[in-house]
């Protein structure tokens, strides 16, 4: 039997059903789980821990919005990854982990052979979380690291701590996706992750939605894109007070540069990269149904296949 989704949202969940969850991970039987915004009690968060431990095909673990609700659960969710080796993208969106959380749960994030999507957006973190987040983002050559960070909706984070961050992500080989909406940034530190998407030849997707910019960040941006090859596809500017003109300038380079790429791959006997086909994880990838977008507006859909009639299937929007 394939590996299958088991996908539950806002509901409580009962003993049976977290009985059904902890078979299909002892069996190998779920690629992903996502238990977003569920209620359950300590005792059932920690027999799924157990068998989390112990699973080799789950791929994805969902746990937004508050199911990690305690440093005890964050301490039975970092015994659980330090022997798990299959997580390859783990959601806590909504989490109230803290630094002191997060310090907690760092020395299992750091160690693991697969993890290369995190989301710790709304997470309640502060400049020493930074300090350990820029381990898992090591400079060129120095070990693999993460592909798609999450720290959306962070406010406690100062201005020198997004430095700090973004001296990281200048250095690192891998980061493709970085996603810092809803943080108060200011054109100051958007001024700093300018530089650091310049020096970056990875990052394709930057998200700074809703992050205090003006005129003078895009006009930054603006000179990057249009003087600086880089590798980046996608810059989200909404919710800022920035023009029209200057965004839909940004936009237009970024397209024009897409298109070149598409151009050449074209003429070297029509190959298009693919990061999938080159053996290199998208956390995003469409392979089935086991990878979802960040939190917030995400659809929800159970699909038991196999693991119990309990676990009914809903549909959230």
């Amino acid at each position: 039997m394939l590996p299958s989704s088991i996908q539950i949202s806002g509901e409580p969940l009962s003993s049976a059903e977290v009985r059904d969850i902890c078979r299909g991970l002892r069996d190998n039987a779920v690629r992903l789980l996502s238990l977003r915004g569920c209620r359950l009690c300590d005792r059932d968060f920690a027999r799924i821990c157990r068998a989390l431990a112990g699973a080799s095909s789950l791929a994805q673990l969902n746990l937004n919005l508050g199911v990690v609700s305690s440093p005890g659960r964050v301490k039975q969710l970092a015994e659980a990854l330090r022997v798990n080796r299959s997580v390859q993208s783990l959601f806590l969106h909504g989490s109230p982990l803290t630094d002191a959380g997060l310090a907690l749960l760092n020395p299992a994030l750091a160690l693991h052979p697969a993890l290369v999507a995190l989301d710790l957006g709304d997470c309640m973190l502060g400049d020493e979380a930074i300090n350990l987040i820029c381990g898992l983002l090591p400079p060129d050559g120095a070990k693999s690291g993460l592909k798609e960070l999450t720290l959306s909706a962070n406010p406690g984070i100062t201005p020198k701590g997004w430095s700090r961050l973004a001296i990281a992500v200048a250095h690192s080989s891998q980061v493709r996706v970085l996603n810092l909406d809803y943080n108060p940034l200011g054109d100051h530190v958007a001024g700093m992750l300018a530089v650091a998407v310049a020096s970056s030849r990875t990052l394709e997707v930057l998200d700074l939605e809703g992050t205090g910019l003006t005129n003078q960040s895009a006009q930054t941006l603006l000179d990057m894109v249009e003087n600086y090859p880089t590798a980046l596809r996608s810059l989200v500017l909404t919710e800022n007070s920035i023009s029209p003109e200057l965004q839909q300038q940004i936009c237009d380079l970024l397209s024009e540069g897409e298109e070149e790429e598409e151009a050449a791959a074209a003429g070297d006997g029509g190959r298009v990269p693919n990061r999938e086909r080159d053996g290199e994880l998208d956390a995003r990838q469409r392979g089935g149904s086991w990878i979802c977008p960040s939190d917030p507006g995400s659809q929800m859909v159970l699909m038991t296949s196999g693991l119990g009639d309990s676990l009914l299937a809903e549909t959230e929007m």
